[in-house]
């Protein structure tokens, strides 16, 4: 290939397959550190070619650095669960206070449709934690918010994206009242079969929320799934 050609598309089907236990917070993690390697990498060959006096190569970055610039990119998971996860849920502001009360009206509306959930009250829902939670960092309620936004995208079997709410839930108030840890557990142990996490979780959770009697079931329920995976554990060694 000569100095100057484009590099040509390879026509052929691109397969990789998805190592066991990654999901889509992983993927997507890794394709937005990727995006800024990309670009930063084309803004430093344009300042070194900039320096070396090589007029060529430097139309060539600066046009590659352009279409970077404006080529769609998405935000394939919210950005309000990139929040750290040492924010502390602890002050009353009644703006939030009125972003979760709203919200909890709009999903419990959206559950009274012949047993059916209506999807748009949900993402109404949704919506009103999320910005809750990205306005008002410092709640009472950003960790009610982020379990309730958990719940939802667990009813819209988007496991990976629940299962950060789930953590950020616990994470922000490690006393939360909500079953958190369970429902963390739950996704990591039946929709992502990462078993050794999950038994983890599932003892942390017991230890924590399980003595809550409102968390009683929930206990019941995490206590037989880690005797099995004990077992499974005991099978596999």
């Amino acid at each position: 290939m000569g100095m100057g050609q484009r590099i040509p598309e390879d026509p052929r089907p691109v397969t990789r397959s998805v190592p066991a236990g990654v999901g889509e917070a992983d993927i997507v993690t890794e394709l937005e550190a990727s995006r800024q390697a990309y670009r930063t990498a084309l803004e430093q060959l344009v300042v070194y070619y900039s320096r070396a006096g090589n007029n060529t190569k430097l139309q060539w970055a600066n046009k590659e650095l352009d279409a970077v610039r404006v080529m769609p990119k998405y935000h394939y998971i919210p950005e309000v669960i990139d929040k750290p996860i040492n924010l502390k849920a602890t002050t009353p502001i009644p703006a939030a206070d009125d972003l979760y009360y709203d919200a909890l009206d709009y999903a419990k509306k959206a559950g009274r449709i012949r047993g059916l959930k209506n999807r748009n009250l949900l993402r109404l829902a949704l919506g009103k934690y999320n910005r809750l939670i990205r306005e008002h960092e410092t709640s009472d309620k950003i960790d009610d918010a982020a379990f309730n936004a958990g719940v939802i995208n667990e009813e819209f079997k988007d496991y990976s994206i629940a299962l950060v709410y789930f953590q950020r839930a616990y994470y922000w108030d490690p006393d939360t009242v909500n079953p958190a840890r369970f429902r963390a557990a739950r996704i990591l142990d039946r929709n992502m079969h990462r078993y050794a996490e999950a038994l983890e979780l599932y003892q942390q959770a017991v230890a924590t929320e399980g003595r809550r009697d409102q968390n009683r079931q929930w206990k019941d329920f995490a206590e037989k799934r880690i005797r099995g995976l004990q077992k499974l554990e005991e099978g596999e060694s």
